[in-house]
């Protein structure tokens, strides 16, 4: 079946550009779930998840399967946050699959063997699908060409290959396709690309990712200073920019309406001031030095549990400060400074 429909595969080399900006691999599988396709139709039970609660592209897609109740529709596996060796004769590290409950003894370190991450093992389960030991078995499995062994996956049990990894699409599949297994006319009804807005969000989708969701990944990437202090004037332009837009508007596209731009833009939020300013060099400012920017990361925080609910911070803080050793050669995790504590203060978006 792999090969008997258009799968669109791209493909873009991984590292840098000569003069040292980091390249992000783009997502190969992109087929879209929908009552149209000749092979993926939306099925109660048919799809699983993969994720990492410690990536934000995969947080996107886990809240929005939660705001619209799909738990006992789709089931979802969360990875150990902490990199590990892929295959013996490769110096490949990627997301593995670890069940605490069943090795409670066990504790997995960085990839070159330091670390101690007993604090993130909940949540971390096998795959109960194809078994696989790492998520880029279930590449191996699809016949993948990119080189790309990221989640977030939607996998189909039924053909037993994944359908697509790319978020931006799962979160608007998962926002419309599987709307008759919504438990309630209220989860049901959530629409985060909405007709009227859906120019707006395109084009603020665009320079957020650019310059803010994969920004913190150029500057903390970056292989050169030039590479880096071009990144860094970018990432703080936007940010400059949401802060003015976010004094005027409650949300990013729309004075009253949440969108899927509003959620994009936050799960790279609330992971700066912990991880970004230090691990990825982005301490021009933090988060919290912007007024507007902070009081709205406490609105959707304490307004909508789907997406709360999807924030682990042990998780996020284990990844990305253990699995890079060029980075973090010691694995060793700053202690602060407790955003979440931050995240249930007050807010003056009436």
């Amino acid at each position: 079946i792999i090969n008997n429909f258009s799968k669109r595969k791209m493909s873009l080399s991984i590292g840098h550009t000569s003069d040292g900006n980091y390249i992000r691999t783009i997502s190969g599988f992109r087929e879209f779930v929908s009552n149209d396709h000749p092979v993926f139709k939306p099925t109660k039970n048919r799809y699983h998840l993969y994720i990492s609660l410690a990536c934000p592209w995969a947080c996107r897609c886990y809240a929005v399967l939660k705001m619209k109740g799909l738990e006992d529709c789709i089931g979802v596996t969360i990875v150990h946050p902490t990199w590990q060796k892929t295959r013996e004769n490769e110096e490949h590290f990627g997301w593995a699959f670890f069940d605490y409950k069943e090795n409670p003894d066990v504790i997995l370190k960085s990839p070159i063997g330091h670390g101690d991450f007993t604090k993130a093992v909940e949540h971390c389960t096998k795959d109960p699908i194809n078994n696989a030991k790492f998520i880029r078995d279930l590449y191996d499995l699809s016949n993948d060409t990119t080189g790309k062994y990221s989640v977030p996956i939607l996998w189909d049990i039924e053909t037993k290959q994944i359908v697509n990894n790319e978020s931006s699409e799962i979160i608007r599949m998962l926002n419309s396709t599987f709307n008759d297994y919504c438990p309630t006319q209220e989860q049901k009804n959530i629409n985060l690309y909405p007709e009227e807005l859906k120019t707006n969000i395109d084009e603020v989708n665009e320079w957020i990712y650019s310059d803010i969701n994969n920004g913190v990944y150029r500057c903390g990437f970056a292989s050169t200073q030039q590479a880096y202090d071009s990144n860094i004037i970018s990432l703080y332009n936007a940010l400059d920019k949401v802060e003015d837009i976010l004094s005027k508007s409650r949300y990013i596209t729309s004075t009253n309406t949440f969108t899927e731009a509003d959620l994009r833009l936050f799960k790279t939020l609330i992971r700066f001031d912990e991880v970004y300013v230090v691990y990825f060099k982005c301490n021009v400012k933090r988060i919290k030095d912007y007024h507007h920017i902070t009081n709205y990361i406490r609105d959707i925080y304490q307004r909508y549990p789907g997406i709360r609910d999807t924030i682990d911070m042990d998780h996020i803080k284990v990844h990305y400060y253990t699995s890079h050793h060029k980075l973090n050669h010691y694995a060793v995790i700053p202690k602060g400074p407790n955003c979440m504590d931050d995240f249930k203060l007050p807010h003056d978006r009436a």
